[in-house]
């Protein structure tokens, strides 16, 4: 076996233990009570270090963290956690836009006596971690936006936003094309039946009917409100994402003052998992800056 096929098993193992919710096998899951719903998350790391926050995307979970909390956490007191209507946390019937989203993590940090911390936001959880940014600048330290949500797009009114509640082995092949720039991982049938499997157990579709509709309604976007934040940021993001594009990432350089731009060649939306080591040594360089 050549150390490219390895290379390419290895990831996949690692998909498949992000889509199973894979971190909660190492680490056990705590529960706290945020506005009266159920939120899931686990911790790693010495409580008494930074505390840093990881944040998933729209139908993600804590899980999308599998190769970033041990790294992270042999500096970091780190918190990964499933967002309120998403994974094993509660999901009541809200109408859901990212900035409720921001309060409950306001709320979240207050529950768990965490005054102030770094975030480490993929995709929608960027668009979370700039948002709180903004709204409750005193609960961050820094943040990291990883292929970030919260940029209107340039062609809004050719977007078909309803891809992102996938219902049908056609919809997750489509859109693993463009989530993952690895041929191995767009065509994977094995990782199609496993995400569909994810997709009916985790029982959140309403969750993202809900966004989709509050995304019509252009609620949240960060286009104008770039310059109100005032946080240390790292603008992280895959050449080759087919889901929010590269230019998105030169729109949040140019919009917040003295933020740093790394973009990773041979990678789509999920740079922490494609391109983990760089990813995570990204990470680690700019939080101890």
């Amino acid at each position: 076996m050549t150390n490219h096929k390895r290379k390419l098993i290895l990831l996949a193992s690692i998909i498949f233990a992000f889509a199973a919710n894979g971190i909660s096998q190492a680490l056990q899951e705590k529960t706290v009570m945020v506005f009266g719903a159920k939120i899931n998350y686990v911790e790693a790391g010495d409580p008494a270090k930074p505390t840093v926050i990881l944040l998933h995307g729209l139908g993600g979970s804590l899980g999308n963290w599998q190769t970033t909390t041990g790294p992270l956490s042999q500096n970091y007191h780190v918190i990964a956690l499933d967002q309120v209507g998403f994974g094993k946390s509660d999901k009541p019937f809200l109408k859901y836009r990212v900035a409720t989203f921001v309060d409950f993590l306001d709320k979240f940090m207050s529950e768990l006596k965490i005054e102030k911390a770094s975030l480490v936001g993929n995709s929608m959880g960027g668009w979370v971690a700039g948002l709180i940014a903004i709204k409750y600048p005193n609960r961050v330290e820094k943040i990291v936006l990883a292929d970030a949500a919260g940029i209107v797009p340039a062609n809004y009114s050719e977007v078909d936003i309803y891809q992102l509640n996938n219902s049908t082995r056609d919809e997750i092949l489509a859109n693993m094309k463009k989530i993952f720039a690895t041929p191995a991982l767009q065509n994977n049938e094995a990782l199609i039946d496993q995400f569909m499997t994810l997709r009916v157990m985790t029982n959140d579709g309403n969750t993202i009917n809900s966004l989709i509709e509050s995304i019509k309604r252009r609620e949240d976007f960060l286009n104008t409100r770039l310059g109100e934040i005032k946080k240390p940021t790292l603008i992280i993001w895959g050449k080759q994402d087919g889901l929010l594009p590269v230019a998105d990432a030169t729109i949040f350089n140019k919009g917040i003052a003295g933020s740093e731009l790394v973009i990773f060649d041979a990678c789509g939306h999920a740079p922490q998992f494609e391109k983990a080591n760089d990813f995570n040594k990204a990470v680690l360089a700019f939080l101890a800056k």
